[in-house]
């Protein structure tokens, strides 16, 4: 591995790199064409490639809705085998471009690639990665196309989905198993921004970012990278690289923070200037997110052990609990009332749960809301300066936004308000911090955001 210096910029050449295409990079036969030359150009430079595939533009939606044309409560594992042949469809597609290009490729299942997960169909995780095939074709020279967002349980050989982000999952996985220098995750941005471009076309694009702050981003709703390849990414240290498949941008690097400003091999970033303000900015970004329901349990008996009893219930639902929030009990019932945030598609099964428990617990009634949207506001070392709290929240209220809930951490403040009433929260308090550009109005190549 070389490292070399150009000026005020850091170049480093690469030894092995995992690139992922989602599907909007790869949506149709001429993306397939172009995302092929990109890999040949990085084989010919001198480089080890592996690339990891998502399914072609919407074709996992595509065989969704055809199975539920077919039963609307199809098996998961039946579910899993359909949904599997989108990514094998692309990466025999890119495999055949590639090989058109004169560069040797060789395209893989997620299964003959060594991705081992455990068996909860839909949703597996990864536990082990056994490259070896994978390994045996770079030594060979050749790229290695693994399908993304599948694997295989060795309890039954069966193969597995690995749910939302599953191929930003897979890369990462796949990089860190392999020993690779970075992770590049292709998308239809030019990085990871301020704020969802669709929303602020202010939006700055961030050059680098740590594991935490992309983390809670990813949390709060940012797309551009799947919360569990993050999570992965930072357990096993792999630098990962957020660039546009549809233009030679330089990316955002996500990093550990003790490697803010360490080179990564096949990376160009901007070196800090030496008399840069001892307090640079600590917003990251604003992030949202539109995917989540509220329960409200009213009337709840506030005695030791009821909460606790509640949130069993929701666990036992398979529910993941985001914000949660309990009112002061009033004095002249004893009863409060206890709401938390959830994914959309906990919600029904959350609700039906619950009410099975109404008597036992002794709540009055249930509400359900789906018309709600989070804002998270993210940086580094937020609660050690003043202010960030008054300036959020004055920027809510003088564009006219309610605030329903907060929740807070280390590096975040998010809260909710009316889905409705969202874009305009978001660009308020992206303004509100500074956080606009004057560079021109940022890129969407394709408009998914994946």
């Amino acid at each position: 591995m070389r490292e070399t210096e150009a000026g005020d910029r850091l170049v480093a050449s690469m030894a092995l790199v995992v690139q992922k295409y989602g599907g909007s990079s790869v949506a149709d036969a001429h993306s397939v064409k172009r995302v092929a030359k990109r890999i040949a150009e990085a084989k010919r430079a001198g480089n080890d490639v592996v690339v990891v595939v998502s399914a072609m533009g919407d074709t996992t939606d595509e065989l969704l809705d055809l199975a539920q044309q077919i039963t609307p409560l199809p098996p998961q594992r039946e579910l899993d085998i359909l949904l599997t042949a989108g990514e094998r469809i692309s990466m025999a597609l890119l495999a055949m471009a590639i090989n058109n290009l004169g560069v040797k490729a060789k395209s893989f299942t997620g299964q003959q690639a060594g991705v081992i997960t455990d068996a909860v169909h839909g949703r597996a995780r990864i536990v082990d990665v056994v490259p070896h095939r994978i390994r045996e074709t770079i030594e060979k020279g050749q790229v290695a196309i693994v399908a993304g967002f599948q694997g295989v349980t060795t309890e039954t050989n069966d193969v597995t989905t690995l749910g939302r982000g599953g191929s930003d999952t897979t890369a990462v996985a796949l990089a860190a198993g392999l020993g690779a220098d970075v992770c590049e995750i292709y998308t239809d941005v030019d990085g990871v921004f301020t704020a969802d471009p669709r929303i602020v076309p202010a939006a700055r694009k961030i050059d680098r970012v740590t594991y935490e702050e992309m983390l809670e981003l990813a949390a709060s709703g940012a797309k551009v990278l799947a919360l569990r390849s993050v999570e992965y990414a930072r357990r096993y240290g792999v630098p990962v690289h957020v660039r546009s498949s549809f233009s030679a941008a330089s990316g955002t690097l996500v990093t550990a923070a003790e490697a803010a400003h360490t080179p990564v091999p096949g990376v160009i970033v901007t070196a800090p200037q030496e008399d840069a303000a001892v307090e640079a900015p600590i917003i990251s970004g604003v992030a949202h997110d539109r995917s989540e329901s509220k329960i409200t349990v009213v009337g709840v008996p506030d005695v030791p052990g009821t909460a606790a009893r509640i949130f069993e219930v929701v666990a036992g639902a398979g529910a993941n609990i985001d914000m949660i929030v309990q009112n002061v009990s009033a004095a002249a019932t004893g009863l409060t009332d206890i709401s938390f945030t959830l994914p959309d598609g906990d919600g029904p099964g959350t609700m039906a749960a619950l009410a099975g428990v109404q008597a036992e617990i002794g709540f009055a009634s249930l509400q359900y809301d789906d018309q709600i949207g989070k804002l998270s506001l993210v940086g580094a070392g937020m609660r050690s300066h003043p202010g960030v709290s008054a300036r959020l929240f004055g920027a809510l209220r003088d564009a006219g936004i309610n605030i329903e809930m907060i929740s807070t951490s280390e590096i975040r403040i998010s809260v909710v308000t009316r889905e409705d009433s969202l874009d305009d929260a978001v660009r308020a308090v992206h303004s509100a911090f500074g956080l606009d550009t004057t560079d021109g109005e940022a890129v969407v190549y394709a408009g998914t955001g994946r």
